[in-house]
């Protein structure tokens, strides 16, 4: 039975647009050609995607998120791979690119199906089956875990193949400095550990090695006054203007003689010198404002020795407020024990040609913060040692939660391959097709790997297939040799949480997009329908109602 019978267009508002033929190749298509842009960046050896946005800024990065990120992606099958990519780094911080190639080979690899004559549906019952069954077996991959989320090396053995696969070459640099940052500011509960604890100033210039952790907040500018050490901080916060107070509403004061204008000026000098005063009396030697300070208020700040800090962004405020234990005042005054910050040390440094404030907390216990300060040639080398450090970062927050770790370097997608396919010679019916074309797409992760780094495809996947089949279960990628090795003995690990998400949400972008058979795109808001030539002026002489 044919349910298609009829024009759809004439049910449809004029303008809107709607496709059914070859609707579900035409789809995969887009999604090849999406998932092409950001396949040859995945691995070590990833290649560099040159990106101008809409603002004309150049990024050049081979992270597949920020990729993702600034390009404007309308087509609507692509754009639901997007969005599940988008899924993932919301909810591990890394693993984009690895949803992007995984759940474009299961449509790849569902093409070929459905030139062979299959129908969706089975297609579609074939990969959810699977699914359930690679992840009921996803815990017998397990080759290590993190047991002490405390322990240095511990932290950097786990994180090393994320931040290498954004910066290789600097993981002997960049691993111990993200962990001594996250450690640093893990709580005693580590399921409270939030990555906004971790801070990263980039400063430009100097080398990647001049790259260093700071136990505190870092402010990346000068002071507003000439006191530039303070030892024992005690800090007040205002969200305001130090300033003479003003009121909302607009005045006005009629001065009959000289002396009433040199009382009224002495007035507001005396109520800023009794709010500086009140800070002084309170202990209060360094004074934080979002707001400007005025030049009176500046002046009795410099009399009593006390630093002033300006602070811009109201984001850097809040950081800072939780770096020393402070709470944002709105009125000037003396703040209480509660509303009152404190830092070990509050210093201006200069690191290279830029002056910064560090708010220093020596002891582990009371540092809520953690900065670190990233140095580099350019702007793009500071912007990807960036991202490399919040992929690390993430990565602990994700050991905080799942510790367990597998092999990586694509030894694990290779060794789930072969048991899928196992299991799909068990099954009967038309879901073993769709099951042994889930289990072929997992070799494009160890055949992209070996692609971006200059080897034969063909002979280290066949190299690869034939170790896991002798019993090889982590024998992985040599990206300098095509035989291969022992990625755990190597100490290449991923982990075994990015793998469970990355198929559950590949799996559900390519199902749900295999499902569709027709699109339907209304006219967009603010486009002007086309004038039908044949319609009746009628009495108002405009056209059809109904158009109107």
């Amino acid at each position: 039975m044919n349910f298609k019978q009829g024009n759809t267009g004439e049910l449809l508002k004029e303008g809107t647009t709607h496709y059914e033929d070859n609707v579900t190749l035409k789809n995969i298509e887009a999604v090849k050609e999406l998932a092409q842009i950001t396949r040859t960046s995945m691995g070590p050896h990833g290649l560099n995607k040159m990106v101008i946005n809409h603002l004309g800024k150049l990024i050049v990065t081979h992270d597949a998120s920020t990729i993702m990120t600034e390009l404007e992606v309308v087509h609507p099958a692509a754009k639901i791979l997007a969005l599940a990519s988008r899924s993932m780094e919301q909810e591990m911080g890394d693993g984009s690119n690895l949803v992007l190639t995984l759940g474009a080979e299961f449509l790849i690899q569902a093409e070929r199906l459905l030139k062979m004559g299959l129908h969706p549906s089975d297609i579609i019952q074939g990969y959810k089956k699977v699914c359930t069954f690679a992840l009921s077996i996803l815990d017998t991959f397990e080759v290590d875990r993190v047991d002490n989320v405390r322990d240095l090396n511990q932290i950097v053995k786990a994180m090393t193949a994320a931040v290498a696969a954004k910066q290789f070459g600097y993981t002997d640099l960049l691993c111990p400095i993200i962990a001594e940052a996250c450690i640093t500011v893990c709580p005693k509960n580590p399921l409270g550990f939030s990555t906004d604890n971790v801070r990263v100033v980039k400063i430009a210039g100097g080398s990647v090695y001049d790259t260093r952790v700071v136990k505190g907040f870092v402010l990346p500018r000068d002071t507003n006054g000439s006191i530039k050490h303070v030892k024992n901080a005690k800090i007040a916060v205002f969200g305001v203007n130090v300033d003479v107070s003003s009121t909302e509403t607009k005045g006005v004061v009629e001065l009959s003689s000289a002396d009433e204008l040199l009382t009224y000026n002495l007035s507001e000098e005396q109520q800023v010198e009794r709010e500086i005063q009140a800070l002084a009396d309170a202990g209060i030697n360094v004074v934080v404002s979002k707001g400007s300070f005025g030049d009176m208020a500046l002046h009795y700040i410099e009399r009593h020795k006390m630093m002033a800090v300006k602070v811009v962004s109201q984001f850097d405020l809040r950081r800072l407020c939780k770096a020393i234990g402070a709470s944002a005042m709105v009125r000037i005054g003396a703040p209480t024990q509660e509303e009152m910050g404190s830092a070990d040390s509050v210093d201006v440094e200069e690191i290279g040609s830029q002056k910064v404030i560090i708010f220093r907390q020596d002891n582990d216990e009371d540092t809520q913060i953690s900065t670190v300060v990233v140095r580099g040639a350019t702007d793009n080398i500071l912007s990807e040692m960036e991202r490399a450090i919040d992929d690390g970062v993430n990565v602990f927050k994700t050991l905080t939660k799942d510790a367990r770790l597998v092999a990586g370097a694509g030894a694990f997608e290779a060794e789930l391959s072969r048991q899928l396919t196992v299991y799909g010679e068990k099954i009967t019916g038309l879901d073993q097709y769709a099951i042994r074309k889930y289990a072929e797409s997992f070799m494009v992760i160890p055949k992209t790997l070996t692609e971006t780094c200059g080897l034969n495809p063909t002979d280290v996947v066949s190299k690869l297939t034939v170790a896991h089949q002798n019993g090889k279960a982590n024998w992985g990628v040599d990206l300098e040799n095509i035989a291969g090795k022992d990625v755990v003995k190597a100490g290449i690990l991923d982990l075994m949480a990015t793998k469970k998400w990355a198929i559950t949400l590949a799996s559900d972008a390519a199902t749900q997009i295999l499902s569709v058979d027709l699109i339907i795109m209304a006219r967009p808001a603010g486009v002007k329908a086309p004038q039908n030539p044949n319609a009746n002026p009628g009495m108002s002489g405009k056209g059809d109602w109904d158009t109107d």
